[in-house]
């Protein structure tokens, strides 16, 4: 049971596509390229990482970062050449500025008009219920066709 239970486990974890021969031997700077690959957006996959994506372009990618690493680029300057090169699609989680101010704040504004339509049409539903009452001419012709 417990094997079958490390085995799930396994499974359930993602696993990183870096093959072997693309590991740096520096450990330092390995793991510098395993943490900025892991907020890198595979052009190819949706919403993967090029750590965890078996793209060809993926693999290019992790080569290109380790090798700006290891010529001693800064992880602030290995991303920007890369944002450069591919744009800020790259990127798993856009910087909040510049034209994606507008989209970081989309959102919230939609939230917020929703909840105003959504209360304004409760407020509008209830007034007109207390104003459509019936006089009692209505009620009685309401009455009469109802009973036929």
């Amino acid at each position: 049971m417990r094997a079958l239970i490390l085995i799930l486990a396994f499974l359930a974890t993602p696993l990183a596509a870096v093959q072997p021969d693309e590991v740096l031997d520096d450990p330092v700077l390995e793991s510098r390229a395993r943490a900025l690959s892991e907020g890198l957006r595979c052009p190819v996959c949706r919403n993967e990482s090029i750590d965890e994506s078996n793209a060809e372009i993926s693999r290019d990618l992790r080569l290109l970062l380790r090798e700006r690493l290891v010529a001693g680029d800064t992880d602030p300057q290995a991303v920007q050449f890369l944002v450069d090169r591919y744009g800020e699609y790259i990127l798993l989680n856009p910087r909040a500025d510049g034209a994606n101010i507008v989209l970081w704040l989309a959102a919230p504004i939609m939230l917020l008009l929703a909840g105003a339509v959504a209360i304004a049409t409760v407020r509008s539903r209830s007034r007109a219920t207390e104003l459509d009452v019936l006089s009692e001419e209505e009620e009685a012709r309401l009455k009469d066709l109802l009973d036929r």
